[in-house]
């Protein structure tokens, strides 16, 4: 049995589910959180704690922290995303993102940090997203969402360093999971990437890997750390390739 206890936020379904089961497979401590009642159920019945939490909600947020025992590992998973130019998408759809994608993992950290830094060890896991990286057309919104959690990261890592906690982020590509149908409901890039996308599995494997064995970033496909890096040497190369995406609207 693992003897490390770990927090995992966006337990409910997609790879957050995945990893949330792999790791009460593998023996650790879990608590969980997640809007979906009964996915939280089923977790509990395997053995995880459960907290039903919204994570645009800062008071959710308090709550669930204050629940929490002290941790040895904090998989910080919750996202959503909405593909639409950023024209056509409303308010509710941008505040959302930010709230969630952006607020939400810092508004955590910061109250985690403190307790692994009294202790001196710990460890954070983002999942992050390629979006972040290398943008599409039609997710600019959900790309600067990811974009500044890779910003975030980066500079965490610096900040916590001296207290001997590791941070590392997760950069998948596109992963096959009801994810994609939320955030694009005509199924465009789904079937636009259909041949790239990733199973769900494969990412939660890397992740549990990284609590074992903590690395500074995890890109996925292993190609997509290439392809960022191509994107920052010319970038309108890449963004020509890439403009077939989204092309029906």
């Amino acid at each position: 049995m693992n003897n490390k206890t770990i927090f995992i936020t966006g337990a409910t379904s997609g790879i957050g589910r995945v990893i949330t089961e792999k790791c009460i497979e593998n023996g650790y401590t879990v608590y969980a959180t997640g809007r979906n009642e009964s996915s939280l159920a089923t977790l509990s019945i395997m053995g995880a704690t459960v907290f039903q939490a919204d994570l645009s909600k800062v008071q959710d947020i308090d709550k669930v922290c204050e629940q929490l025992p002290v941790l040895d590992i904090a998989i910080i998973n919750a996202g959503v995303g909405t593909f639409e130019n950023v024209y056509d998408l409303v308010d509710e759809d941008i505040d959302n993102m930010i709230d969630v994608n952006i607020k939400a993992p810092i508004y955590l950290t910061n109250r985690i940090a403190k307790q692994m830094m009294v202790r001196e060890r710990g460890q954070f896991i983002f999942i992050g997203s390629q979006a972040g990286k290398v943008p599409t057309k039609k997710a600019s919104v959900y790309a600067a969402s990811k974009h500044a959690i890779t910003g975030f990261v980066n500079g965490l890592r610096m900040e916590l360093a001296s207290f001997n906690i590791q941070v590392t982020a997760i950069y998948p590509g596109p992963i096959d999971t009801p994810f994609l149908q939320k955030a694009d409901a005509t199924d465009t890039y789904r079937v636009a990437m259909q041949r790239f996308l990733l199973k769900p599995e494969k990412v939660a494997r890397e992740v549990i890997k990284t609590i074992e064995k903590p690395v500074r970033e995890v890109n996925l496909p292993r190609i997509m750390a290439v392809t960022s890096k191509l994107y920052a040497l010319a970038p309108k190369l890449v963004e020509k390739l890439g403009s077939g995406f989204f092309n029906k609207k």
